[in-house]
């Protein structure tokens, strides 16, 4: 062989071996799918980071002791970023850089996400169902991104005229967390309420992390509020509607999907009775009528020996259609493969109440369809459906 037969057969090999390494994306082995996720694991939503991580790794498990996905194991890294968004991007940049997953899935939190995700792009790595329900994990519209939660925005705009409509009110307000997620709870109302030519009676916010609300509730019941639509979480809300009704202020209280959790009726007591809040999948109980919940939270309880909540299902059906999506892109799965099985694969609803998912090439989010449920009896009760069904 001569010297140019050579120099091109070399160059053809490293071409071959170039083209090879750049069709197998980080993460993807012969035998795993490595993936990452961060939670608050010790800040204030560490019951919703540690319900989330539970959930997944059932998934997982459960996947894994079939075979995995085309002969290949899911592996699940967690970082903890305590719910602060700087600590997020540092989680983000040892998934994504040093630990190399293919996959983020399910990171909570709204500035934690828009924080880590620029670190998650630059290295083709997708933000897959983030447990977060604000717009900015579908707009604008990216490739990388797919989000499974309806909006705060369009939870509180589609439910709250039917709500006022229902209970005849017409002196509503708001309380709500001065931040993005307080915000978009604020204008989905705003702008529910100009679909019945109304507007707000008054408003009053207070920082993340407050646990004293009385100006905000006296200023409501001095406006003679009716009802009050809560931008809050756990403690916010607990706090919120504790402190009135010790003012002996008793308006109809309304939360997003945020305050829809088994920890509101749980700390708050009887005091929580008849708070309305927006969902899509129910809290799955131990006398479910459906026998594939029983059997689900009979499991769930068995392994982390605690109760279930609707914060567990996101993370183990987040899971599952990651997994039906990686089965769909095939042995030689990359992202690309996966994107595009995710924009024709049809997602039922499931067992849990969750409604069907649709993505396309142009919408990344999944649905926008939520319904309420109310506390009654110290637990939660579904009350209305989605608006298509």
């Amino acid at each position: 062989m001569n010297y140019k037969t050579l120099l091109a057969a070399t160059s053809l090999a490293t071409a071959a071996t170039l083209c090879m390494a750049q069709a197998i994306p980080q993460g993807i082995s012969k035998n795993e799918i490595l993936i990452g996720t961060i939670q608050d694991l010790s800040g204030p939503l560490s019951g919703y980071g540690k319900q989330a991580r539970n959930g997944m790794q059932m998934a997982i498990e459960e996947i894994n002791e079939t075979g995995g996905i085309h002969g290949r194991k899911i592996k699940l890294l967690v970082e903890d970023s305590g719910y602060d968004p700087k600590k997020a991007v540092l989680a983000a940049q040892k998934l994504v850089n040093q630990d190399k997953i293919f996959m983020m899935l399910g990171h909570i939190g709204t500035a934690q996400n828009e924080a880590a995700m620029p670190v998650q792009f630059e290295k083709d790595v997708i933000n897959f169902f983030p447990l977060t329900a604000a717009r900015s994990m579908y707009e604008p519209f990216h490739r990388l991104k797919f989000s499974t939660l309806p909006t705060y925005y369009e939870q509180i705009h589609s439910s709250l005229p039917k709500l006022v409509r229902q209970k005849n009110v017409t002196k509503i307000c708001a309380i709500y967390q001065d931040d993005d997620f307080g915000l978009e709870v604020l204008q989905g109302a705003e702008d529910g309420l100009k679909t019945r030519q109304m507007a707000l009676a008054d408003k009053a916010s207070f920082k993340r992390g407050a646990t004293d609300f009385s100006s905000q509730v006296a200023k409501m019941q001095a406006s003679g509020c009716e009802m009050v639509v809560l931008g809050t979480i756990i403690r916010e809300t607990v706090g919120a509607i504790a402190t009135a009704r010790k003012m002996g202020y008793s308006p109809i209280f309304v939360g997003s999907s945020a305050a829809y959790t088994e920890l509101v009726p749980k700390l708050g007591g009887k005091a929580m009775e008849g708070f309305y809040a927006t969902m899509t999948a129910q809290i799955p109980y131990q006398d479910d009528p459906n026998p594939g919940v029983r059997r689900w939270v009979s499991k769930y309880k068995t392994q982390f020996n605690e109760d279930p909540s609707t914060i567990s299902v996101f993370g183990y059906t987040t899971i599952s259609v990651f997994a039906n999506a990686m089965r769909d892109a095939g042995e030689r799965p990359n992202t690309s493969k996966f994107i595009r099985a995710m924009e024709v694969m049809k997602i039922p609803g499931d067992m849990f109440g969750s409604p069907a998912l649709k993505f396309t090439p142009t919408r990344r989010l999944g649905s926008d369809d939520s319904r309420m449920a109310q506390i009654q009896d110290g637990r939660w009760k579904v009350v209305s459906e989605y608006a298509s069904q």
